[in-house]
């Protein structure tokens, strides 16, 4: 339904980045009030869908569903300190359409703005983790644990540094981590170890 859209966008878009470079001033004040409705209906698409979204997942709350509690649900109950941004919801929703890339550079915007803020950088490990850049996910998991009290976010963090040693066949090391992961927070030990979304 989108497709023509888009496509359309992205080919001003591209021809915009084609033009730029070597424009005069006039022509840039130009290009830059297009690349201004581009972003203006980006983000409109956006928050339609971050509309969407909400109504969708509060239908589902109505609807019985499985008791155990995914990966998401997690992290959302942690602290968010009054920082639920744009930026945040923008990825988070990416996230949830397992758009990992456009999510990490949400993730990153924000941490480069507000380095404390926690949440968006477990949420930026974890796109990394989903992507299989476990180097990336393992840095920004190994850096979050002395700056955090909450015993979640350290058992979620803990876990997946567990996850990613198995992926690198330290198995010693990921029982290591499994087991700090539940002496910390055993709640959140079960969804995961699996990193079940589903």
């Amino acid at each position: 339904m989108f497709k023509h859209l888009f496509s359309t966008m992205n080919e001003v878009l591209e021809e915009i980045q084609k033009e730029y470079p070597n424009s005069d001033v006039e022509k840039k004040a130009e290009l830059d009030e297009q690349l201004q409705v581009l972003k203006t209906m980006s983000d409109e698409f956006i928050e339609a869908w971050l509309l969407f979204e909400e109504k969708l997942g509060k239908f589902y709350g109505v609807v019985p569903i499985s008791s155990t509690q995914t990966l998401h649900d997690e992290l959302m109950e942690l602290d968010m300190s009054g920082k639920q941004t744009e930026e945040f919801m923008r990825g988070q929703g990416y996230y949830k359409l397992y758009m990992y890339d456009q999510a990490i550079k949400e993730f990153e915007v924000l941490i480069q703005r507000q380095p404390d803020f926690l949440l968006a950088r477990v949420y930026l490990a974890m796109g990394h983790l989903r992507k299989g850049e476990f180097g990336d996910a393992y840095q920004h998991f190994k850096f979050l644990l002395p700056l955090t009290e909450n015993s979640k976010m350290k058992a979620i963090s803990y876990n997946a540094m567990g996850c990613i040693q198995v992926q690198n066949q330290n198995l010693e090391k990921a029982f290591e981590y499994f087991q700090k992961a539940y002496h910390t927070d055993p709640s959140c030990m079960e969804p995961l170890i699996n990193l079940d979304e589903s």
